[in-house]
């Protein structure tokens, strides 16, 4: 798991600093909207597995968030004629897909059910999402966004199958996020998104 968890670590604290640096934030701003991106979710899935965060209690992910954030600060001047809203969906659905392994395997391994597993994936998943979009004044994305939610459910659902028949290890894992990272940047380049209610 902890895998995953530092390449999910990473993505958000990368699309952190990206929308940071889009909104024109101080440098306070963008390590304060990046480690909170990065770290939101897990925080908050360990809150509903009733357990001690994770971060609280190992140093690890902050550094991990903080090296990025700097690494990535240092690399932007960089990255001027590279699609900055593609980068950002990019390590965006790379920290979705990443955090929804994450937080399914805590709840196999707390042996919730596949309704707790998936709420646990989404936690994780989106948690950290959420809070930077509302600090931010946007929209979530769970909540108008492609099928951003239904790849977190999907992994979970996958996740959950995988344990009874005993195929939970690295490799599937490895390929799952692969194909839903796939999933994910061909519904936004298509621009796929559920069904949107109107009056």
């Amino acid at each position: 798991m902890i895998v995953f968890d530092i390449i999910g670590l990473v993505a958000f604290a990368i699309s952190g600093v990206l929308i940071s640096i889009y909104k024109k934030l101080d440098i306070f701003g963008v390590f304060f909207i990046s480690t909170l991106t990065a770290l939101g979710g897990g925080v908050l899935r360990d809150t509903i597995a009733n357990k001690a965060p994770f971060s609280f209690t190992n140093y690890y992910p902050i550094t991990v968030v903080f090296m990025t954030i700097i690494i990535a600060l240092y690399f932007k001047s960089h990255i001027k004629d590279i699609d900055r809203k593609f980068l950002f969906v990019l390590f965006d659905s790379i920290g979705l897909c990443a955090f929804s392994i994450t937080g399914a395997l805590v709840g196999v391994e707390v042996g919730y059910n596949l309704f707790g597993v998936i709420s646990l994936a989404i936690s994780t998943a989106v948690g950290g999402g959420l809070i930077r979009d509302m600090l931010l004044n946007k929209v979530p994305f769970i909540l108008k966004k492609e099928v951003y939610a239904t790849i977190s459910i999907m992994i979970a659902i996958f996740i959950f199958l995988f344990d009874k028949v005993g195929l939970n290890n690295n490799f599937s894992m490895m390929i799952l996020m692969l194909i839903m990272i796939g999933i994910r940047l061909y519904s936004y380049k298509r621009d796929y998104h559920l069904p949107r209610l109107t009056l």
